[in-house]
């Protein structure tokens, strides 16, 4: 119900509660208005712990249900259940961002937060489309609507570490009739030196400077390929399969995965974030830690 295992939920849960705490003022409401009465007065709330909050936050990321019934399941009204949404969400976001689950979001700063000490910077770079519900405006439904999916997305795109398979970096958000491309040109992306880029044809042309791309070959027109191009195809087609799985990681979390119901701005972007941190938070439990063994030590 929350993609989480005990072990991996009871190590966030402490800096959940710390950030949580945060909130609570002993002077001050969360309006920022000076209290009337004590902490804690007035009647109590239906997720009295911290346990409670996180196990509701994580439950809707996850499973993403309407929110009457998310919050039968709480015992709280549609309104409340909006209302701790809202409230816990920035909470699970600044959660990660303390214990530097969060990818990168600075394509400025990547050139070095983008380097894991003895693991190659062999990256991975694709764009990932998340469907959303149409806008009612006939601007922003141009704006949104994508010519691939036939359909009414937001879209990212990512970078993944090869050797890791973590989420280093994810771009702001841009409506669906933005080309993958394009939002790599605008991002900007700084990469670390000596970095290897795989990239599907979708980014043809894109050739960041310093940067070793591999990119397959494409058809051309009415001709077909030769057995060295096919074969050097399938070996980039090998190694790019692995940001699909990393992207089937992140959709584990059906709030990236379903049509997105809640147009809230900046709310998108937000439960993106926190699924690629949900990913890199799983990754940093079940996958054992890379370790770059010289070439030399296998002739010994």
């Amino acid at each position: 119900m929350t993609s989480l295992t005990v072990p991996e939920f009871e190590a966030l849960l402490p800096t959940f509660t710390e950030e949580s705490a945060k909130l609570n003022s002993v002077t001050h409401t969360r309006a920022g208005q000076p209290r009337r009465r004590k902490a804690g007065g007035g009647n109590k709330p239906r997720l009295a712990t911290p346990a409670e909050q996180l196990l509701f936050i994580l439950i809707y990321q996850k499973t993403y249900p309407l929110q009457t019934a998310h919050g039968l399941q709480f015992d709280l009204s549609q309104a409340q259940t909006h209302e701790w949404i809202h409230r816990l969400q920035p909470i699970l976001d600044r959660s990660f961002v303390r214990l530097k689950q969060m990818p990168e979001r600075d394509p400025v700063v990547f050139a070095t937060s983008g380097v894991t000490p003895g693991v190659p910077t062999d990256l991975i770079i694709d764009g990932t489309e998340r469907r959303r519900q149409r806008p009612k405006n006939p601007e922003k439904q141009r704006e949104a609507y994508s010519g691939k999916k036939k359909t009414h997305t937001d879209k990212n795109v990512i970078l993944i570490n090869e050797h890791t398979a973590r989420v280093d970096y994810l771009s702001q958000t841009y409506s669906g009739k933005t080309h993958d491309k394009k939002i790599a040109d605008t991002e900007a992306i700084q990469y670390p030196p000596a970095a290897t880029l795989g990239q599907d044809t979708g980014f043809q042309g894109y050739a960041p400077v310093g940067v070793l791309t591999l990119q397959p070959k494409k058809k051309p027109k009415g001709k077909d390929l030769g057995v060295a191009d096919l074969f050097f195809n399938r070996l980039i087609s090998g190694v790019r399969i692995r940001v699909e799985h990393v992207i089937a990681g992140v959709k584990r979390c059906r709030i990236v995965k379903d049509v997105l119901r809640n147009t809230k701005s900046g709310f998108s972007d937000l439960v993106m974030r926190v699924a690629c941190a949900l990913h890199n938070w799983r990754i940093s439990f079940r996958r054992p830690r890379f370790s770059h063994q010289p070439l030399t030590d296998y002739f010994r």
